[in-house]
């Protein structure tokens, strides 16, 4: 049994060592696989085993809602070519305070080698996102734009009241006198409305290792 405990920096190194030997391992039972969560899937529980074999750490389930809830991070992957997944809804503030915990992002390119009856993941981007920047990018530059400008309580219902946020006017105006004493900082994803959050990725990839609270923690070859 592994002694040594999983921390967030022991996460992202071996999420940089993973996402290399996934892009050198062809993966026969994928072959002419073309469902995301499918492959999603088997990556996630690819990755587990190979903290498992090295790491203790508390895994997570349906009943704390994300992977690593020691570490507050929960993982996801996604194909770079449409770089976006869902995760539970629990409330408006998610959108302009962020989600509540970080996220590891694996991004992959699948191809078929149709003469071995492999495939091919290549790993393009693994990307550490801090809990502080998993807002709504819009959302985030808005408010602050309207703090910065002197705005008030009631320029910033209008403005969420504009973005259909799924909350009552009392839940609206609570979160506008928040943001008034509480500025939110600036976040990275963009976060559609729907029964579930719909989180795309596009600029996390774009500024991993840019920003600050955003690790690019492996950049592999991209199309």
């Amino acid at each position: 049994m592994p002694e040594t405990a999983l921390t967030t920096d022991l996460l992202c190194n071996e999420a940089k060592a993973f996402s290399d030997i996934v892009s050198q391992s062809p993966e026969p039972s994928l072959f002419r696989v073309t469902d995301g969560k499918a492959v999603g899937t088997h990556l996630e529980h690819k990755f587990r085993l190979h903290l498992r074999e090295r790491y203790t750490f508390i895994e997570g389930n349906s009943a704390n809602g994300i992977d690593f809830p020691s570490l507050g991070v929960d993982m996801k992957v996604t194909s770079i070519r449409q770089p976006q997944s869902s995760c539970p809804f629990k409330s408006a503030r998610q959108k302009v305070y962020g989600l509540g915990y970080g996220l590891i992002v694996f991004v992959y390119d699948k191809t078929d080698d149709d003469a071995s009856k492999t495939a091919i993941l290549r790993i393009t981007d693994t990307v550490f996102v801090d809990a502080s920047r998993t807002a709504d990018f819009q959302m985030t530059r808005g408010l602050r734009e309207i703090i910065k400008n002197k705005g008030n309580i009631d320029d910033l219902v209008a403005f969420l009241s504009d973005r259909n946020l799924p909350v009552d006017d009392i839940g609206l105006r609570n979160l506008a006198e928040e943001i008034m004493t509480n500025k939110p900082k600036q976040g990275f994803l963009t976060i559609s409305n729907a029964l579930q959050w719909r989180l795309q990725y596009g600029r996390i990839i774009e500024k991993a290792g840019v920003e600050t609270g955003i690790r690019s923690v492996y950049k592999g070859p991209h199309s």
